[in-house]
C-alpha cells in the first residue's frame, strides 16, 4: 500500500487554555509558579471560570508534533480521544485546521475533554493545572487499521501508557504498522513515566514493537537507571533500535549499533519557554526521516525546529517551519 501519511501521531489530546494573569491571581488559587499539576474535572471547572480572556489551542504532546509536521510541509494523522464536548469540538477543528488528519470519533458519554489550563504571568513563566479526562479513555477500536497502514510512521506518545485500554491501543497500531511494513516511534515523554513503567518501556524496545525511540538525557539515564550518561548511550546501542536523544543546549545524538551522529543545538536569541522543544525535535527528525534524507539532515531539521519553538509561549509554530528549514540551507525532499 502506497503510504498516504507521512507520520501518524497517538496520544493525549488535550485543549490548551492559555489566559495571562498577574502573580497575585496565582496566589488566589493556591498555584504554585511554574508548576505543572493534575486535576479534577471540578477543579478544571472552577479554575477555568475564575480565569480572564482565553486563547485556545489543540495541544498534547504528539499533537504538537504533528502540528510541527504540518508546519513542515509533511502530511500527518493524529489519533487521540475528546468528547463530544464545546472543548473537544474545539481540539477537532483546530488540529483539521492544520491539515492533520483527525479520524478519532469523539465520546458521547463519560469524562469531558481533557483541558490544560496555562496561566501566563508577566515574566513569562508558565504554570499548568491539567485535567486528563477523555485523553485517557483511548481504547483499541479506537485505532482505525486504514490510517495506521497509511502512514509511514507511527508515533506513540509515551504519556499515555497508562491506562490498561490505552497500552492495548498501541500494541495494536505497532502490530498493525509492522505488519503494513512500517515502522514505529516511541517517545518516553518524561523522566517521570520512565520510574513508572521502565520494565515496560524497555520491553517495547527489546520486542521490537517500537523502532526508533525518543529520549532526553534525563529519560535515558532514568531508563538505565545509571547517572553516566555515556554508559547509557552505550546501554541504548546494544537496543535494536534506533535511538534520539536530545540534549537541550547541547544538541542532540542519533545512537545507531554502528554509529553515532552528534548535531549541535542551533543558536537562539533568548530561551523564552522550552515547552514543546522534544515534540518539535522530533517533529523535525521525522520529517527527514520519512521524506527520506539522511540521519544527520534529520537530526538538523528536529534542532532547528525546537530552536524555534523555545524562542516564544507555546508549543506551536508561529512561521512556517519548511520555509524556515529552507532559509537555513537545509532540504526539505531526498531529490
Amino acid at each position: 500500500m502506497t503510504a498516504h501519511y507521512d507520520v501518524l501521531g497517538i496520544g493525549n489530546a488535550i485543549v490548551d487554555v492559555i489566559a495571562r494573569a498577574e502573580d497575585d491571581f496565582l496566589v488566589a488559587q493556591n498555584l504554585v509558579k511554574g508548576s505543572m499539576q493534575l486535576i479534577d474535572e471540578a477543579r478544571s471547572r472552577e479554575l477555568f471560570a475564575a480565569l480572564g480572556p482565553v486563547t485556545w489551542v489543540s495541544g498534547g504532546s504528539a499533537a504538537n508534533t504533528v502540528a510541527g509536521l504540518a508546519s513542515l510541509g509533511a502530511k500527518p494523522a493524529f489519533i487521540g480521544k475528546v468528547k463530544d464536548d464545546d472543548a473537544g469540538r474545539r481540539f477537532g477543528h483546530d488540529i483539521r485546521s492544520l491539515a492533520v488528519a483527525f479520524p478519532t470519533a469523539p465520546a458521547e458519554d463519560g469524562p469531558a475533554t481533557a483541558v490544560c489550563l496555562i496561566v501566563v504571568t508577566p515574566d513569562g513563566e508558565r504554570t499548568m493545572s491539567t485535567y486528563l479526562g477523555a485523553s485517557q479513555h483511548l481504547i483499541p477500536a479506537d485505532i482505525d487499521r486504514e490510517t495506521v497502514e497509511a502512514a509511514r510512521i507511527t508515533y506513540l506518545e509515551g504519556y499515555l501508557w497508562d491506562p490498561a485500554d490505552a497500552k492495548e491501543a498501541f500494541i495494536k497500531a505497532s502490530r498493525i504498522a509492522h505488519g503494513a511494513g512500517r515502522d514505529v516511534a516511541l517517545t518516553l515523554s518524561d523522566a517521570f513515566c520512565v520510574e513508572r513503567f521502565r520494565e515496560e518501556f524497555l520491553g517495547l524496545l527489546r520486542t521490537q514493537t517500537v523502532d526508533i525511540v525518543f529520549a532526553n538525557e534525563a529519560e535515558l539515564k532514568s531508563l538505565y537507571e545509571t547517572s553516566d550518561f555515556d554508559a547509557a548511550v552505550e546501554a541504548l546501542r546494544q537496543e535494536a533500535v534506533l535511538g534520539v536523544v536530545t540534549r537541550s543546549e547541547k544538541g542532540a545524538l542519533v545512537v545507531a549499533r554502528d554509529e553515532t551522529i552528534a548535531v549541535p543545538a542551533y543558536p537562539v536569541a533568548e530561551l523564552t519557554d522550552s515547552t514543546g522543544a522534544g515534540d518539535l525535535f522530533a517533529a523535525g527528525f521525522l520529517f527527514g526521516v520519512s521524506h527520506g534524507l539522511d540521519l544527520r539532515t534529520a537530526a538538523h531539521h528536529g534542532a532547528l525546529a525546537a530552536s524555534h519553538i523555545i524562542q516564544h509561549i507555546g508549543a506551536r509554530p508561529q512561521k512556517n517551519l519548511r520555509q524556515h528549514a529552507i532559509d537555513n540551507g537545509l532540504p526539505v525532499s531526498a531529490d
